[in-house]
């Protein structure tokens, strides 16, 4: 069955694009025509040690190509596909895997773990290849070391790609012994032991009731601990990444550990090379993150039912740990500024140290506050740098009543250094602090301003002439100036202290956008994200400002469509452009749009904008689609039924997004938008009904669709039936099945995977408001006993999510609404209906006495239609 490959595998790789060209249809002719054959042959070859590297590593790739595919349905029929193979196929495959673990060639070896790691995923949750681990753990006491080492990369891929109930707790033991073992100190070849130590980092997720004795815990730690002291820097690094692993995946067992680690991690972070440095800081940044979660889960109220209680390892550490971080800072790199992607001990330093104060809070800053004032004004920008950036760090986490003295001196100082200081990492760093300045220790909800009508004229100035700096810090002082609009986000006046800067901030902002290094450092898009804080945080009283900045947008909108863009990368530019200010627009329809005085001026920009975010759909770029999209959704709320008039041409543009599987963020957004015209056009959607549910329709029905549109789709249908009311009719055969089918998937799917219960929640909060608006659109209407069938249903739905006891509150808010619309709109039909529920009463109890008041208004409702309905 297997045939000759090499020759063609060496062509796929040639330089010459018709030979590679030629080779590639070749290898997918054979694929199609006798999979078998093909996957023997590409076996065959990986194994084969006299076969060229080159056609021996791609054989491997492709193998591994055919059995897993990042996108989860070409995943699911690639699983399908090698377990519906003759056994003996695949036993052949399997055979010459095991063989390539002991060739010489360590290209092969590693393809070959990976190749096993993924065809033991399909076949080990379906009970098969039950031989598989045995077979590598009698490797791991062979000789030759390089088996030893691809036997011990094998585990650890295995490891990475099975969940651990799918191997039974003797052979992880053994697993587990195989691979400390290989960690220990007494193995004196390193492949081995960096093997062995990468392996226990995939494997930790196995060690649970290992962790759980303290004997084998012990053991564990004692290697890992003694592996960061290897005097190979691959190995330390990789027993410091286990060291962190263990400290987010065993927080609760780290106790009696803890004061070694410390040690173990303070060396490291003084003295080894960087890579393993940066796991040592890395450790306690993981500590601090738990801890954080642990005290805003628990709110530092600890009893005997806390699942983890906090052992305040950082509070503990805090005057060893801070002088220690502290030191990082020095550590610069010279043109780290410069560098978006840059990462280095400083910088992890400081990120660390930041999460030392969100843990601590006010015990952080008497240990920080004396190497500010130290390093603050001395010749070496160095330490200008690092006490800027230790300040920087800890904003967030002490109380404002800590920081407000501190920060009213430091005020005046960061912006003389912004202005005057030589040098440029110092004056990013510095540009920086403000942005967190603003960002933590500037409000509504802070009693003693730190902007106050004497400082305001400076900061504003210093803010603005920073734009025209270099661009890295140009855009951090775009970023200072976004969070000193938001701290006004909440002024109810009709002026605010930015009001006599506003008309000077917009034209600089503006001015930035046009720079020529605009594209470095992300400085256009601060610009334009800055320019939008601005115009959302704006008062009555800068209305004609904005309103005026309207017509110049618009016309830079118009203006991306006339250059000629011949490179791929100028396209990407402009679409990136048109995406910026479609969001900009976005901004001020929803700032504008919400009061009648600015909404008639504004409109009459409405025919033009909408003509200019239609050509924008011609683009290719999925960003560029969903800002026009999301602006079109604000446009139509603005206008109201005056968007009917567009809606002839959107249509097409409409349909193509809910069409858009590939993008399916833009699916998301498209039907977020529909939503936005039924409540814009009500009745008059209908002409357009018919396609948009069958569109709709089919999303719900492929499993190609990304399944976080599903919710929103269901949630459409509500806004759909509560446009067009009775006339939903003719859609009710085929959606309400759809939400009855639906409704019972998300009462039955228990997980403790966060992600998945978020997502269930979601989706019963999209099935509710489907339900919510399609008794609403029916109420008072003559065909109410279309709904009668499927109220039996939704009580039953409510029952079970009342019973489950798994619900947020916002869809606790929207089934406890839902009670009260079946009542509204069946009457007295639903009373008798109620009364016979098996927990309406009791849920609707829960809900009155619900702390959120949202609950508890929704409740109110609920109860006076629930009376009504009954005392008929």
């Amino acid at each position: 069955m297997a045939m000759e490959v090499t020759q063609i595998l060496l062509n796929a790789q040639a330089v010459d694009s018709s030979v590679r060209k030629h080779a590639e249809e070749d290898l997918k002719q054979f694929q199609e025509q006798n999979l078998p054959g093909f996957l023997l042959s590409l076996a065959g070859e990986l194994a084969n040690d006299d076969k060229p590297a080159d056609s021996r590593k791609l054989a491997g790739l492709i193998l591994k190509n055919a059995l897993d595919a990042k996108e989860h349905n070409r995943k699911l029929e690639l699983v399908q596909r090698w377990l519906s193979l003759d056994q003996t196929v695949k036993a052949h495959v399997k055979a010459c895997l095991l063989k390539t673990l002991s060739s010489l060639s360590l290209d092969a070896r590693s393809t070959a773990s990976q190749v096993i790691a993924k065809v033991a995923s399909i076949e080990l949750p379906h009970k098969q290849w039950p031989e598989l681990v045995e077979a590598l753990l009698s490797n791991t006491n062979q000789l030759p070391t390089h088996t030893r080492q691809a036997t011990l990369e094998t585990l650890g891929y295995i490891c990475e790609e099975v969940s651990p109930d799918v191997i039974d707790q003797d052979q992880v033991n053994k697993i587990l012994t195989a691979v400390v073992q290989g960690m220990n100190a007494s193995e004196s070849n390193n492949d081995v032991r960096l093997a062995a130590t990468i392996a226990l980092y995939n494997a930790l997720s196995f060690a649970q009731a290992n962790f759980s004795n303290d004997m084998e815990r012990d053991y564990i730690m004692r290697v890992v601990c003694e592996s960061t002291l290897s005097p190979e820097l691959r190995i330390r690094q990789a027993a410091f990444e286990c060291l962190v692993a263990i400290s987010s995946t065993y927080y609760e067992k780290l106790a009696p550990y803890i004061q070694d680690i410390f040690n173990i991690t303070a060396k490291a972070i003084k003295e080894d090379e960087e890579p393993v440095a940066l796991q040592a800081v890395e450790f306690w940044s993981s500590i601090c993150d738990e801890e954080i979660d642990i005290l805003e889960e628990y709110g530092g109220d600890f009893t005997g039912d806390s699942d983890i209680p906090c052992f305040y390892f950082v509070k503990q550490a805090l005057p060893a740990l801070v002088p220690l971080l502290l030191e990082t800072l020095l550590k610069q790199e010279e043109d780290q500024d410069q560098d978006e992607g840059a990462w280095n001990i400083a910088m992890a330093g400081g990120t660390c140290l930041g999460l030392v104060a969100r843990t601590v809070g006010d015990d952080v800053v008497p240990l920080v506050m004396p190497f500010i004032e130290e390093n603050i004004t001395k010749p070496d920008w160095r330490q200008r740098e690092a006490a800027t950036y230790a300040f920087g760090s800890i904003l967030e986490g002490p109380s404002p009543d800590k920081l407000m003295p501190l920060v009213n001196v430091a005020l005046n100082f960061m912006l003389n250094a912004l202005m005057n200081d030589p040098n440029n990492n110092v004056k990013d760093t510095t540009a920086w602090t403000l942005g967190r300045i603003f960002e933590f220790m500037h409000g509504s909800t802070l009693e003693t301003p730190i902007i106050t009508q004497a400082n305001c004229q400076q900061i504003m100035t210093v803010l603005l002439q920073s734009m025209n700096d270099v661009p890295n810090v140009a855009e951090k002082a775009c970023g200072a100036l976004y969070f000193l609009a938001q701290g006004y986000e909440d002024v109810e006046q009709s002026s605010s202290p930015l009001t006599p800067f506003i008309h000077d901030t917009i034209q600089a902002l503006l001015n930035v956008t046009h720079r020529a290094d605009a594209g470095e450092s992300r400085l256009r898009t601060a610009a334009y994200e800055t320019l939008n804080e601005v115009v959302r945080c704006s008062t009555d009283d800068t209305a004609p400002i904005v309103i005026q900045l309207v017509p110049a947008i618009v016309r830079e909108l118009d203006q991306t469509f006339a250059a000629q863009s011949v490179s791929s990368e100028e396209r990407e530019k402009r679409n990136e452009l048109q995406g910026l200010l479609c969001g900009c627009l976005q901004v001020m329809i929803q700032k504008l749009g919400s009061s009648e005085p600015t909404k008639s001026h504004f409109l009459q920009y409405a025919d033009q904008m909408m003509t200019l975010f239609l050509r924008v759909f011609g683009s290719k770029s999925a960003t560029a689609h969903e800002e026009a999209m999301l602006a079109i959704g604000a446009l139509a709320y603005c206008a109201g039924s005056d968007f009917a008039k567009y809606m002839q041409e959107f249509y097409k543009y409409l349909e193509m997004g809910l069409q858009d599987f590939e993008d399916y963020q833009v699916c998301a957004i498209t039907v977020g938008v529909v939503g936005d015209i039924c409540r814009a056009l009500e009745g008059n959607i209908l002409p357009y009904c018919d396609g948009i549910m069958t569109q709709l329709l089919k999303n719900l029905s492929s499993n190609q669709l990304h399944r976080s549109v599903k919710p929103p789709i269901f949630s459409c249908f509500g806004d759909i039936a509560l446009a067009i009311g009775e006339n939903f009719e003719k859609y009710m055969v085929y959606a309400m099945p759809m939400l009855q089918g639906a409704a019972e998937l998300s009462v039955h799917t228990s997980s403790a995977d966060d992600d998945m219960i978020e997502y269930t929640n979601t989706l019963r909060n999209g099935i509710l408001e489907a339900y919510s608006g399609i008794f609403q659109g029916f109420k008072g209407s003559a065909k109410i006993q279309l709904l009668m069938p499927f109220a039996p249903h939704v009580l039953q739905f409510l029952d079970s999510l009342f019973l489950e006891k798994d619900m947020d509150d916002v869809v606790t808010k929207t089934a406890i609404g839902v009670l009260g619309d079946l009542a509204d709109t069946l009457g007295s039909n639903a009373g008798i209906l109620i009364q016979q529920s098996l927990s309406s009463k009791d849920f609707l109890n829960d809900c009155l006495s619900s702390d959120d008041h949202l609950i508890k208004e929704s409740a109110e409702w609920a109860k006076l239609a629930i009376s009504r309905a009954i005392s008929f």
